[in-house]
């Protein structure tokens, strides 16, 4: 992979993963008009963050190492949260509690690599 692919990757994989996050905390309190273009738009983010992740985990580690693992499965709760967000209202703050819980642990992932 090129350095300019790496960097483009990169940047598309954490703006996307930002924003991601911010729709989802917006879904906790947005109105239930809103519904179907948050989750639209938020399940568009959430697709940019799998294959860009993905493509830098093939193309920089070459599919070694577990930590992109637990980034996948904290990803899939992070793209489900979205969507239980408007069916259960009464369990927002528990929603938001597991939602910085598993940013949290994407970025120590990212950060510390482990395994």
């Amino acid at each position: 992979m090129s350095p300019t692919e790496i960097n483009t990757l990169h940047v598309l994989h954490v703006a996307s993963a930002f924003f991601l996050v911010g729709w989802t905390f917006y879904a906790f309190a947005g109105p239930p008009e809103t519904r179907k273009k948050v989750l639209a738009l938020s399940g568009i983010l959430s697709l940019l963050v799998l294959l860009t992740g993905i493509r830098e985990w093939q193309g920089i580690y070459g599919f070694h190492g577990g930590w992109p693992v637990v980034k996948i499965v904290c990803w899939l709760g992070l793209s489900a949260i979205t969507g239980i967000a408007y069916r259960k209202r009464n369990r927002v703050p528990l929603l938001a509690w597991i939602t910085v819980a598993l940013v949290t642990l994407a970025v120590v992932m990212a950060y510390t690599k482990p395994f």
